[in-house]
């Protein structure tokens, strides 16, 4: 027979009332909900990034040139977007912080799409390198990094040439499309690469949140990418479908756009992405992983 459970007893003249001693720990059923709810610990999330970059790592020639292509001609809707619903705002105060939150969408569709974009490269592929240590794991980076960053250069000449070269715009949106340009290249070298860092920073935080997130990865990317946009920083990629079709407009000289915007703001990407979050990621787990 099934022992009943001890009980105390109240007395109250000669009514007697039953309470029942409270539960001890948790059901089993309320233990899985602590499981599922419960965070990922940060040595999770590395593993996560790491294996998904050997698999970026592994892939072929092609498959990372043309997901890299994709890339390229999607991260130009962030320029478009920005310029169209600045077009379309009142004069006013709060236009920019409004017009800034198009500079998501191309964003959000290479991240969703699962397109190959440089800077989230610069943590995803490189989480491997850092725990591998091997000289065979940096040359696959070099590779993986140089196929990427050529396919998305190409992409964003592909999105520069449809929208300077033909009507597709208008010329309300082309004017907005003009001034986000003069403010990128307002920049000095030094202040493209220190801003630089701060994009390579975001864009690497957000790869390593997004395992985090799952369910609302749309609000992560969309709310971390407009950061970068209302802060000023510099994206390589996405700065140079707006470079390349200021090059293509005659606005800027190509030997510009190389010196003054790509090198400095490529350079604060990488270090702020891989020599600043992916080595700390790396400190703070080292102890937790195998080697």
């Amino acid at each position: 027979m099934t022992e009943k459970p001890k009980v105390a007893t109240k007395t109250a003249g000669h009514d007697h009332e039953e309470i029942p001693e409270p539960k001890v720990g948790l059901s089993r059923a309320e233990k899985s909900h602590v499981k599922g709810a419960a965070r990922l610990r940060a040595v999770v999330v590395y593993e996560i990034i790491r294996t998904e970059g050997e698999g970026e790592l592994g892939r072929h020639f092609s498959a990372l040139w043309w997901s890299g292509l994709a890339a390229g001609i999607s991260i130009g809707f962030s320029f478009l977007t920005e310029a169209v619903l600045a077009a379309h705002l009142p004069d006013t105060e709060w236009k920019t912080i409004i017009s800034k939150t198009g500079y998501a969408v191309g964003f959000l569709i290479v991240i969703l799409g699962r397109q190959q974009l440089f800077t989230e490269n610069t943590l995803t592929a490189v989480l491997p390198v850092i725990t591998r240590r091997k000289l065979d794991w940096l040359f696959g980076l070099l590779r993986l990094w140089t196929i990427v960053l050529a396919a998305n250069l190409v992409g964003c000449f592909i999105f520069a040439l449809a929208i300077a070269d033909t009507n597709v715009v208008s010329s309300e949106v082309a004017r907005e499309l003009d001034a986000i340009v003069g403010v990128v290249m307002s920049n000095t070298p030094w202040q493209m690469f220190i801003r630089g860092i701060g994009a390579g920073w975001i864009i690497a935080a957000l790869v390593w949140m997004l395992p985090s997130s799952e369910g609302s990865e749309f609000v992560v990317i969309a709310l971390m990418t407009y950061l970068i946009a209302l802060c000023g920083f510099t994206h390589v990629i996405a700065g140079s479908a707006e470079a390349l079709y200021a090059v293509l407009k005659g606005s800027i000289s190509f030997g510009d756009t190389v010196g003054h915007f790509f090198l400095p703001t490529l350079a604060g990407n990488v270090f702020g992405g891989t020599l600043m979050f992916a080595v700390l990621s790396y400190a703070q787990v080292r102890t937790e992983i195998k080697e």
